[in-house]
């Protein structure tokens, strides 16, 4: 059974890299050795999984040729229910 992204974040953020990683053509593989990743990371990204730390996010915007800013722009943090 296939895990549901953490949040909406998550699952925002692993679209626009996926979307990104696609149309510069590269395999998962390929942008783990671009970011300094490892491809297990890339993939659990990409389906929202985890939580990407500042320096994460910094490397995948690098590995992506991209300002950090275009992968977090618009996200919300998650609400917190009480």
């Amino acid at each position: 059974m296939a895990r549901a992204p953490l949040s909406p974040a998550t699952r925002t953020l692993g679209e626009r890299v996926r979307e990104r990683r696609h149309a510069l053509g590269v395999s998962q593989e390929q942008l783990a050795d671009r970011a300094g990743v490892h491809w297990t990371f890339v993939s659990q990204v990409e389906r929202g999984l985890r939580n990407v730390n500042l320096h994460n996010l910094l490397k995948f915007a690098e590995g992506l040729d991209l300002d950090a800013g275009a992968l977090i722009e618009g996200l919300r943090p998650p609400r917190e229910e009480l």
